[in-house]
């Protein structure tokens, strides 16, 4: 087991998910390589080889444009994250990049109070180990098929 690697990863992978659990959505982008790819779709469409998914962005730019929407043009009401995440294994593709799966659960806080599991499903991950090591792609596979219309922020 290459130590470092899991180590630097399971980094990774902390930041960005309080990131988001923190709503500091500004610096979701920033996790991802420039010519990234961020998809959600479900464990159904994924087992079938499907293409289309619930939310598709093929560019850090895309990133930040979802986020301007979020803070700016969409309306839904307040929310925020928790993640948990767990059983990451990584596994090192050559000296520049690894590729890593976990599971994840998110729990959803809505603004009165109420709290309930929003989605669980898993991360599949490609990553660039270069001097920060950044997301190429992140697929998000839904355990559910059943989704929230409320999927709005990243998950």
């Amino acid at each position: 087991m290459d130590r470092e690697l899991q180590f630097t990863v399971e980094n990774l992978l902390a930041r960005y998910v309080h990131a988001l659990d923190d709503d500091r959505l500004e610096e979701w982008p920033g996790f991802f390589t420039e010519s990234c790819r961020y998809r959600i779709t479900t464990a159904e469409n994924h087992a079938r080889e499907l293409p289309l998914p619930l939310v598709y962005a093929d560019s850090r730019a895309m990133l930040r444009d979802r986020v301007n929407a979020l803070r700016h043009a969409n309306i839904y009401e307040p929310q925020r994250y928790r993640h948990l995440v767990s059983s990451l294994l990584v596994e090192r593709l050559d000296a520049g990049t690894a590729r890593a799966v976990s599971n994840f659960q998110v729990v959803r806080i809505m603004a009165g109070g109420e709290s309930a599991l929003f989605a669980s499903g898993r991360y599949l991950d490609r990553i660039a180990l270069k001097d920060e090591p950044l997301f190429e792609e992140k697929l998000v596979v839904l355990d559910s098929r059943r989704v929230d219309t409320l999927l709005a922020i990243p998950l």
